[in-house]
């Protein structure tokens, strides 16, 4: 309507007759279908913490139950296989079975960074990559534990390696990061305490060791007042997890303090290996624990060592009293307002979208 032809701002003649079209990913949103989900939108992101959730539920149970549970499903002659799945169980099969019905309906980005918003990509997709995965994480194996199959449980664990997929959009959040990599942590400790209760039952029970009682788990039965010879023998499960918890965590962490130790050739070989992972753990957890609280302290430090460099030039040239006072409420004002950003350097790169159209 008779606009002027140049404005002067460079976006102006990006826009014009004649200027290169509008990257796809800013026209997707109208040719998309109202009912596929956004991947990087609000409910999604509630979503996948919610999957978070029940994948770290199925994380901390399935190697419990296999490693607790079934000890009692051979002491019982199988009883204990007939017990029906809890509720938490049949919600969280609940939740996967959506999960793969909601990602059938979820944008993605593609290989040459667009999102896709077609249906029939997104199917692809989906189908080419992650859909075996979470079909056999989400199959309900509760329902054959009557058939023995008890260790297939296990392969629920492969949901692991769909979160890890999933955890890049959060890598610039410093303080979920570290909240998730205590976690692996943990989860990880867990983990050893199962197997090492595992491997002290099985030489309980094993045959052919003509030393079975010089076992940890006999040990602790010994300590406590519950041999295995009397009835009804051995420790309570609850005393048992906590004692390979606390060797876990101790080995893990290189404390060791002995109280709980290895004594047949199979612990041993375990000690030998949680010490290995205890050292990688100590290298890529608790070094990334350290950079991510140096990165989230950064802001301070910048701000302190500005305020530090703002004070030495106000004594070296030996600046009035009052231009101090005005300099520093001015700094510091400055600083409240854009948190110690350079404005400069994000107009330089806002000049530079703007060139590229963007």
């Amino acid at each position: 309507h008779g606009a002027p032809a140049q404005s002067g701002c460079p976006l102006s003649s990006v826009l014009g007759a004649n200027a290169n079209p509008v990257p796809e990913y800013k026209v997707a949103d109208v040719q998309k279908s109202r009912f596929i989900l956004l991947h990087y939108g609000a409910f999604k992101a509630g979503w996948d913490w919610l999957i978070l959730l029940a994948t770290f539920y199925v994380a901390i149970t399935v190697p419990y139950n296999v490693c607790f549970t079934a000890v009692e499903i051979r002491e019982d002659g199988g009883s204990a296989a007939r017990n029906p799945p809890s509720v938490s169980d049949i919600l969280v099969e609940i939740l996967f079975i959506i999960d793969i019905v909601l990602n059938f309906r979820t944008t993605y980005v593609s290989t040459s960074g667009q999102v896709v918003y077609d249906a029939r990509s997104i199917y692809i997709h989906y189908v080419t990559s992650w859909l075996s995965v979470d079909l056999i994480a989400a199959l309900p194996f509760d329902l054959l534990y009557n058939f023995g199959v008890h260790m297939l449980k296990t392969v629920r664990l492969l949901r692991l390696l769909r979160l890890l997929q999933k955890l890049d959009r959060y890598s610039q959040y410093s303080a979920v990061v570290l909240t998730l990599l205590m976690s692996t942590f943990a989860l990880l400790a867990h983990w050893m305490a199962c197997v090492w209760y595992f491997i002290g039952r099985s030489e309980i029970e094993s045959n052919s060791l003509t030393s079975w009682d010089i076992g940890w788990l006999h040990e602790l039965a010994k300590r406590l007042g519950t041999p295995y010879f009397m009835a009804p023998g051995g420790p309570s499960v609850r005393s048992s997890y906590v004692t390979s918890l606390y060797f876990a965590l101790s080995s893990l962490t290189s404390v060791g303090f002995g109280n709980v130790s290895a004594n047949t050739d199979s612990e041993k070989i375990f000690s030998i290996c949680t010490m290995l992972i205890g050292a990688l753990m100590h290298a890529v957890v608790f070094g990334n624990v350290t950079a991510i609280i140096q990165r989230m302290y950064s802001r301070r430090s910048l701000y302190h060592t500005r305020t530090k460099d703002l004070k030495d030039f106000i004594r070296v040239h030996r600046l009035p009293k009052v231009l101090e006072q005005r300099m520093m409420e001015c700094f510091q004002t400055t600083w409240s307002v854009n948190n110690g950003i350079d404005v400069s350097e994000v107009g330089r790169m806002t000049f530079g979208l703007d060139s590229a159209g963007i």
